[in-house]
């Protein structure tokens, strides 16, 4: 006999990202072309190569802030395991790419690249004073809007309300931290708000069909 947890209800959350900073979320150095800028932000090539937030990037840094918040290595908390999922526990929240919910505000923008800009970096040798090693990074600027779809699974006997709390505290530790990468510099800054909520109950629908 099946051990499975029957699934109850789909919760779906809507949110907008607002960017208050420039973001970088890399695309890997396999990417950059030649004379092209240093670090490239990731894109979305069937999206007219629009950047965009994977959701592995935004559903790690989630469980990370919580993680943090609670002093506990990766996997040791039952709680974040139970929405996150581990190894032994189903995952209970899905997290979607996230795409611009402004993309033609950004592209008639005065940028350097479509949809970005560069953002010119050195580093500084701490004994002479002087500036090294200049680079350019990419960002997708302050002001860019994204579409945030979350789903949380809803499984018997599970605290549905503990669950949903636990993701609204990780997306308030955004708030105040950062998205993306050099985020101690300045960059990652946003604004998450919730827009809409959907709930699918997985039973009535079945009972429905079945009739």
């Amino acid at each position: 006999m099946s051990n499975q947890p029957k699934l109850i209800k789909k919760i779906e959350l809507h949110y907008e990202l607002e960017l208050l900073t420039g973001l970088h979320i890399g695309a890997g150095k396999d990417n950059v072309e030649i004379g092209g800028i240093d670090n490239p932000v990731i894109r979305a090539k069937l999206k007219e190569n629009q950047p965009y937030i994977p959701g592995s990037s935004l559903k790690g840094k989630l469980r990370s802030l919580l993680e943090l918040s609670r002093g506990v290595k990766l996997g040791d908390d039952s709680e974040i395991n139970m929405l996150f999922g581990s190894q032994t526990e189903l995952t209970r929240l899905i997290v979607r790419d996230s795409y611009l919910s402004n993309a033609d505000a950004l592209k008639n923008a005065d940028l350097d690249m479509p949809y970005t800009e560069a953002k010119y970096e050195n580093s500084i040798n701490r004994t002479t004073g002087t500036a090294r090693d200049p680079r350019q990074t990419e960002r997708v600027p302050a002001g860019a809007k994204f579409d945030v779809k979350l789903m949380i699974n809803i499984y018997e006997n599970d605290n549905e309300e503990k669950l949903q709390n636990l993701l609204f505290c990780a997306i308030e530790l955004l708030n105040r931290d950062y998205l993306g990468g050099s985020g101690t510099r300045g960059y990652g800054h946003v604004k998450i708000t919730l827009k809409n909520t959907q709930v699918f109950d997985v039973q009535s629908k079945l009972s429905e069909f079945s009739k």
